[in-house]
C-alpha cells in the first residue's frame, strides 16, 4: 500500500480543488468478481459499483457500455463495415483483388460460439431491482431513486460474457495465438460531463470513461498468466513470474487435461484510472525490470524463440521512453506499467498496452514508444477520444516521434516530416473533413486516420512555429500539471498555450480543427529591394522569411499575424504585422535581393512548397 500513498494524497488534493472551481467530474468505484471458463471463452461476473454524482444535475437514468455486443452479425459495427468504402483491413476479408477489392465483414460470418456478448442478468440500485434495457452496445437504466448532486448510489449487477474471435482490439486467439485480449470487456459506466451523457454506440473508434478505483478478482485456469491494469494483491499465491519462478507450462500441457480445471484467483487493485484491461495466455513469458522512481515495467510475451531476443532488447528502450516522457511531459504517477503481446496492432489502456509482438525490432520499439506515450495523452490527460481523437493520437505521435529521435539516436532534421507529408496528402485528397467530425462519422477510414494522427501531430509541431519551441515545451508541461486526472478539452490546451506564450491563439484552434482551410503562401515578386508575398490559401499564418542578398549575406525576417496580438521570441528582424483580410504584403529591405524563402524550418504546413521561394533571374 505504500506504493500508492502518494496517489491517495493526489486524489484528495484534487477533490478539495474541484470543490473550489466550476469544473467537476464524476467518480465511480468498481468491485468485480470474474469466473473465466478459458475453454468456452465465457465468463460470469458480479459487479458492484459506487457512483458519485459530482455534477450539478439530478440524474434519473444512467448508461453502461456493453462493448462486446458489437461483435455480432447485424450490429452497427457490422453494418458500418459493410457500407464504408475503405473498411479496416483487420475487420474484413477481401474476396476480390488488391486492385478491385470485394470486402466481406468478418463480424457477419461469426457463429454463435464465436460472437461476443455481455448479457446483464440482474441489476439493483441500493439493493432494489431497477428496470433496464439493452440497446445494441448500450444498457439504459432507469433509477428507482434519482441521484442528487453530491450523492452516491450503489449499483449491483450480475452478468455473463462471451469473448469474440479477435477482430478489433478485444478478443480471443489473435493472429499470434494469444488466448485472451480482454479490453472493453465488462459493463462500463458511461461518462456524464458538462456536455451530458456520452452513451454512444461502439462502432469502431475509441473511448471515454469515468475516473475511479478498481478492485478486480479473476478466477482462471491456473496455467494462465495474466498481465494488465493495476497492482497484483496476491503475488506469492499466484507465482507466474510475479514472485516465484515461472513453471514450465509446455511440459504441463503435454499431460492429459483433468476433467475438472483447477483455477487460481488473481486479485488486482487499480487506483484512479478510467478503465481496466487484462490479457491472459498459458505461454506467456513474464519479465520485469525496475526503473525510474521505482516503477516496475512488466513484459508479457509468447514463449517463442523467434520473439524472445527482440522482446529482451525492447525492455531497456521502454525504460528510456519512460525517462523521456517523465522529463518532457510530467512524472508517471503509478508504480507499474505492462507491455503485453495481444490485440490486433497497438492500443493503449490503463497502466498497460496491448501490441502484436511478432515484429522486427524497430517496429516493436516504435509501436511501444507510441502506445506508452498514450499513458500521458489520453490515460492521464483523458480527452474524449470519440470527439477529440486528434488530441490523443496527434499529441502522442508528436511526443513519441521526439522520443524515437532521442532514444534511437535518429538524425532527422525534421522528425515530424512523415506527419507533414501525410497531412499534405490528406489536404490535397478531396476527402478531408474537419477535425471536429465525430470519430465514427468520417466518410473514409483514411481521412479519419490522417486527420487524427498526421494533422493532429502537425497541430503541435506547427504550434512551435507559431509560439516558439521553448514555449511549446513549457505548454506541454503546464498542460499536464493542470489537467492530469481530468478530462481536458481543446480549449483547455489552447488556453494553456496562450497563458505560456502571451499570444492570442483561438484563431489557430478554430482554423485548424473546425475547418479544412489550407495554408498556401507564395513569393509573387522580387524587385531590387522590395518583396511582395501573397496568401493563396484560406488559413492565415505568421511568416518566417529568409532573404539572401546579392552579396550572399542573409537576413531573417518575421511577419507577425495581427490576430496573434504579439509575436513569438525570435532573433529575426520583426516587421509590421499582416492582417488576414489583406491578401498580399510588401516590404523593403536595405540591400539588393538575390532570393527569398518562406519558412526555411519547414514547420508551417504549406500545402504547396513549390511556390515558397523565388530568386532574381540573371
Amino acid at each position: 500500500m505504500k506504493k500508492i500513498t502518494f496517489l491517495i494524497a493526489l486524489i484528495a488534493t484534487f477533490s478539495i480543488t474541484a470543490q473550489n472551481t466550476t469544473y467537476w467530474q464524476q467518480h465511480v468505484d468498481y468491485k468485480m468478481d470474474i469466473d473465466m471458463d478459458a475453454e468456452k471463452y465465457q465468463y460470469n461476473g458480479v459487479q458492484q459499483l459506487v457512483y458519485t454524482n459530482n455534477s450539478p444535475d439530478t440524474l434519473k437514468i444512467v448508461f453502461y457500455h456493453l462493448y462486446f455486443n458489437a461483435f455480432q452479425p447485424g450490429s452497427e459495427m457490422d453494418v458500418r463495415l459493410q457500407n464504408i468504402k475503405d473498411p479496416d483491413g483487420r475487420m474484413v476479408n477481401n474476396l476480390g483483388t488488391k486492385e478491385k477489392p470485394i470486402y466481406e465483414s468478418r463480424i457477419a460470418k461469426l457463429q454463435a460460439n464465436e460472437i461476443g456478448f455481455i448479457k446483464v442478468n440482474s441489476l439493483q440500485q441500493d439493493s432494489v431491482n431497477v428496470k433496464y434495457e439493452t440497446v445494441g452496445t448500450i444498457l439504459k437504466v432507469a433509477l428507482n431513486k434519482p441521484l442528487l448532486p453530491g450523492q452516491k448510489t450503489i449499483l449491483s449487477m450480475t452478468f455473463k460474457g462471451q469473448v469474440p474471435l479477435q477482430i478489433r482490439r478485444s478478443g480471443r486467439n489473435n493472429k499470434e495465438g494469444v488466448a485472451l485480449s480482454m479490453t472493453q470487456w465488462y459493463p462500463k459506466l458511461a461518462e456524464y460531463d458538462f456536455e451530458g451523457w456520452h452513451a454512444n454506440q461502439y462502432i469502431a473508434r475509441e473511448f471515454h470513461g469515468v475516473w475511479g478505483n478498481f478492485d478486480v478478482k479473476i478466477a482462471i485456469d491456473k496455467n494462465y498468466t495474466i498481465g494488465g491494469t493495476g497492482y497484483l494483491q496476491n503475488p506469492n499465491e499466484i507465482g507466474h513470474g510475479y514472485e516465484t519462478e515461472k513453471i514450465n507450462l509446455k511440459k504441463k500441457r503435454k499431460k492429459k487435461r483433468r476433467k475438472k480445471v483447477e483455477k487460481i484467483t488473481w486479485h488486482f487493485k487499480a487506483p484512479n484510472v478510467h478503465d481496466f484491461t487484462w490479457a491472459a495466455d498459458p505461454e506467456y513469458i513474464h519479465d520485469k525490470i525496475t526503473v525510474d522512481n521505482d516503477v516496475t515495467l512488466h513484459f508479457f510475451y509468447k514463449d517463442n524463440p523467434e520473439l524472445k531476443e527482440n522482446w529482451k532488447k525492447l525492455q531497456v528502450k521502454t525504460a528510456e521512453f519512460l525517462s523521456f516522457y517523465n522529463n518532457h511531459i510530467g512524472q508517471y504517477p503509478y508504480k507499474q506499467y505492462s507491455v503485453i503481446q495481444g490485440g490486433d496492432g497497438g492500443m493503449e489502456y490503463a497502466m498497460c498496452t496491448l501490441i502484436t509482438g511478432d515484429r522486427k525490432l524497430g517496429s516493436l520499439i516504435g509501436v511501444t514508444a507510441h502506445e506508452f506515450a498514450h499513458t500521458w495523452f489520453q490515460f492521464l490527460l483523458a480527452t474524449n477520444e470519440t470527439k477529440h481523437e486528434w488530441m490523443d493520437e496527434g499529441f502522442t505521435s508528436y511526443i513519441s516521434d521526439l522520443a524515437m529521435q532521442e532514444v534511437m539516436k535518429e538524425d532527422n532534421k525534421n522528425p515530424f516530416e512523415g506527419a507533414y507529408n501525410g497531412y499534405t496528402y490528406l489536404a490535397n485528397s478531396g476527402v478531408e473533413e474537419p477535425q471536429t467530425t465525430y470519430a465514427d462519422l468520417y466518410k473514409y477510414n483514411f481521412a479519419y486516420g490522417a486527420s487524427a494522427y498526421n494533422k493532429g501531430e502537425v497541430f503541435l509541431a506547427q504550434l512551435s512555429y507559431i509560439i516558439g519551441k521553448a514555449n511549446l515545451d513549457k505548454t506541454l508541461k503546464k498542460y499536464f500539471s493542470d489537467f492530469a486526472f481530468k478530462h481536458p478539452t481543446p480549449n483547455d490546451f489552447i488556453r494553456t498555450a496562450e497563458k505560456i506564450s502571451g499570444l492570442q491563439l483561438h484563431w489557430y484552434l478554430t482554423e485548424w480543427t473546425q475547418t479544412t482551410h489550407k495554408i498556401d503562401y507564395t513569393v509573387t515578386e522580387i524587385k531590387d529591394k522590395e518583396i511582395t508575398l501573397k496568401r493563396i490559401g484560406s488559413m492565415p499564418m505568421p511568416i518566417d522569411l529568409k532573404v539572401t542578398y546579392t552579396d550572399d549575406s542573409t537576413e531573417n525576417f518575421y511577419i507577425p499575424l495581427r490576430m496573434l496580438l504579439g509575436h513569438k521570441p525570435t532573433t529575426a528582424t520583426i516587421l509590421k504585422d499582416w492582417s488576414w483580410t489583406s491578401p498580399s504584403y510588401s516590404f523593403t529591405t536595405t540591400k539588393t535581393i538575390k532570393s527569398v524563402e518562406i519558412d526555411p524550418s519547414g514547420l508551417m504546413a504549406d500545402i504547396d512548397k513549390t511556390n515558397n521561394s523565388n530568386k532574381i533571374k540573371n
